[in-house]
């Protein structure tokens, strides 16, 4: 581990401590990532993807001492509940269309059953069969 590394680390777990004490020194005071790198003068990308451990403790610290969820698991949940809402109206559709796809197939069917032979074609008006009858 590099100075730097340990630096950073240091850094991060000191404005961990202060969020958690609602004494920012950098930030807004927003329990989230963005303002944890802010108060740790951090790079956002450097904690997400360097020092995810901390990132990960942080939350389950928010979780554990405020007893609330993260923002961002809020936002992630609600979008979670939004999209499951979302397939359960593609499925009610899809059901709805295979429903109606069934019923067009069978009243086909009928209709071909009540005129066999093609023979009384008068309901069909102004339709033209594409090869006529050979006789």
């Amino acid at each position: 581990m590099t100075q730097q590394h340990h630096d950073e680390r240091s850094r991060i777990r000191e404005a961990i401590d202060r969020l958690l004490a609602g004494q920012p020194a950098r930030s807004n005071g927003s329990l989230t990532v963005a303002a944890l790198a802010i108060e740790a003068d951090v790079h956002r990308m450097a904690l997400m993807n360097r020092h995810a451990d901390l990132k990960e403790e942080f939350y389950a610290q928010v979780r554990a001492e405020t007893h609330q969820t993260p923002e961002v698991e809020q936002r992630l949940h609600k979008e979670v509940v939004r999209l499951k809402e979302a397939l359960a109206g593609s499925r009610a559709a899809e059901a709805e269309s295979r429903r109606r796809a069934e019923q067009i197939a069978l009243a086909a069917a009928v209709l071909i059953l009540q005129n066999p032979a093609g023979k009384d074609q008068s309901f069909l008006g102004n339709v033209v069969p594409i090869r006529p009858d050979a006789r």
